[in-house]
């Protein structure tokens, strides 16, 4: 799960591809990188926090007044320097690109463009086997007619080669900046503008912060090109639903779930879904399973912070004290998307510290957004009962997690689901908790009922989420063979020290 940010102005647009990194950091904390165009591309990126990679000689150095932006949560590639985006290739015209998502077939479509012997990967990151398919399409299309239909043709065929999640942003040297998404839309991708400076992004709260106005989403199998005019650019879009070619992918709207669970920050708006208010209803859910139990609460406790809107809407519901005794030290990274085991284990006692007061001798509810391997809600409920709780209970507010994510999500093997061969009760006992007590799938469906993706011709997608991680239904095809491949290669890099995710 990556964060990707583009835009085109008419003036120098370094410094709001900066700000609007920093409004999508939660997304990756691994490496980051800004790429603009005035001419000639300026990058700089590198491994770390968007604060400590750019200095003022890097941001005076990134002239142009169209530029996009990456941070990085490594999924595909071993998380060096080299691995993160963007990427650029010199031909043809000259082509910037960053993607948020996974290429489930990234292997094979490496090894076919190396075949070919025009093209030569450097690097594990998926996103320069996206740049040099889509430079392959490019060259197999170009002709006499606009740039835009040049554009639209290749990522229509681009969107046969390539398999899996992504949404992409980039830049054509002289032409302008270009974005689309995946037909299933599985990664998130949205459009705004301000006057006539435009802008894409990961999520609608870096749209806000820079001072654009909400477009739209980018549809699924939709690709919108800004056509450079200085100082003006024209939107030219294309939506790829009324092709008999691509009516066959685009039918289908399955966003990521875990979007909303987890990783977008409150305060956006995906997919037409405000991501507070959908957590809000995921408690309101959980509080009904909580009653069936019948557990006897004192305080509710969230595990800040994607988990407090649920906690303090199931506290409601219940009619349960809720408190915040849990205190996050904010200087500390996002657990969850660690790179390592090690990291996260050491990560947990350095991010929380209870507020003993609260919890001496309390009975209390835990409220977590999810389970994965089992080693953080460990850790945590140990801290809890360690301040003096006189029980620990635990609710989460998603469904148990079993199954590999080949998405994006740092969860791409079998073996790292303490859900994958236990019930509740096995799983209770392995954490240390009293109680445990899961969403159900129906309810986390309830609790972010998404609507119909209405596409701007007016046709109405069909509306399913990706819940592959807890049903094992995944939306694209995926082979045997691809969960061995990506499972070799995670396990190549554990044994050699380095982290894939």
């Amino acid at each position: 799960m990556c964060g990707i940010l583009g835009i085109c102005g008419s003036d120098s647009v370094v410094g709001e591809v900066y700000n609007g990194l920093n409004a999508l950091q939660h997304r990756g904390q691994d490496s980051a990188g800004i790429i603009t165009y005035d001419g000639q591309f300026h990058l700089k990126k590198g491994n770390g926090l968007v604060q400590n990679i750019f200095s003022v000689k890097n941001i005076e150095r990134l002239g142009g007044n169209i530029g996009i932006g990456h941070v990085r949560y490594p999924t595909v590639g071993g998380g060096d320097a080299e691995d993160a985006q963007p990427f650029y290739i010199n031909s043809p015209f000259g082509i910037a690109m960053a993607h948020n998502g996974n290429v489930t077939n990234h292997f094979e479509l490496r090894e076919e463009l190396e075949k070919k012997g025009r093209y030569h990967i450097n690097s594990s990151c998926d996103v320069e086997v996206i740049l040099n398919v889509f430079a392959d399409e490019l060259l197999r299309v170009k002709s006499q007619e606009q740039m835009a239909e040049t554009i639209f043709r290749a990522v229509v065929r681009l969107f046969k080669r390539v398999e899996g999640s992504y949404s992409v942003v980039g830049i054509i040297a002289n032409k302008g900046l270009f974005a689309f998404r995946d037909p299933h839309g599985i990664k998130p991708l949205i459009f705004g503008r301000r006057g006539n400076d435009y802008c894409f992004a990961s999520e609608s709260v870096a749209l806000d912060i820079l001072g654009y106005q909400v477009e739209r989403d980018v549809a699924p199998g939709e690709v919108i090109f800004i056509q450079q005019q200085t100082p003006f650019f024209k939107a030219q879009r294309e939506i790829f639903s009324n092709s008999p070619s691509a009516i066959r992918n685009s039918q289908s709207h399955t966003p990521c779930i875990f979007e909303w669970i987890y990783f977008a920050r409150p305060d956006s708006v995906l997919d037409g879904i405000n991501v507070y208010e959908a957590r809000l209803r995921l408690g309101e859910e959980l509080a009904k399973e909580v009653s069936k139990r019948a557990l006897k609460t004192d305080i509710v406790v969230p595990v800040p912070d994607s988990a407090k809107p649920a906690a303090l809407a199931l506290s409601s519901l219940l009619k349960l004290p809720y408190r915040e005794a849990l205190v996050k030290n904010r200087y500390i990274g996002r657990t969850f998307i660690m790179s390592s085991q090690e990291d996260r284990e050491n990560t947990v006692k350095q991010k929380l510290n209870p507020i003993k007061s609260k919890i001496k001798d309390k009975r209390v509810l835990l409220v977590d957004d999810s389970i994965v391997r089992g080693t953080t809600s460990r850790e945590i409920v140990n801290l809890v009962k360690n301040a003096g709780a006189k029980e620990v209970s635990l609710a989460i507010t998603c469904p148990p997690l079993r199954y590999p994510c080949v998405y994006g999500i740092d969860m791409q093997t079998k073996k790292e689901f303490i859900a994958r061969n236990k019930d509740e009760e096995k799983i209770a006992r392995e954490i240390g908790v009293n109680k445990l007590v899961y969403q159900t799938l129906d309810g986390l469906i309830r609790a972010v009922s998404i609507r119909p993706f209405v596409f701007s011709s007016g046709r109405t997608a069909k509306n399913k989420y990706c819940t592959a991680c807890f049903t094992g239904i995944y939306p694209t095809k995926i082979s045997e063979k691809m969960f061995k491949e990506i499972e070799r290669d995670r396990l190549k890099a554990q044994c050699s020290g380095v982290t894939t995710f």
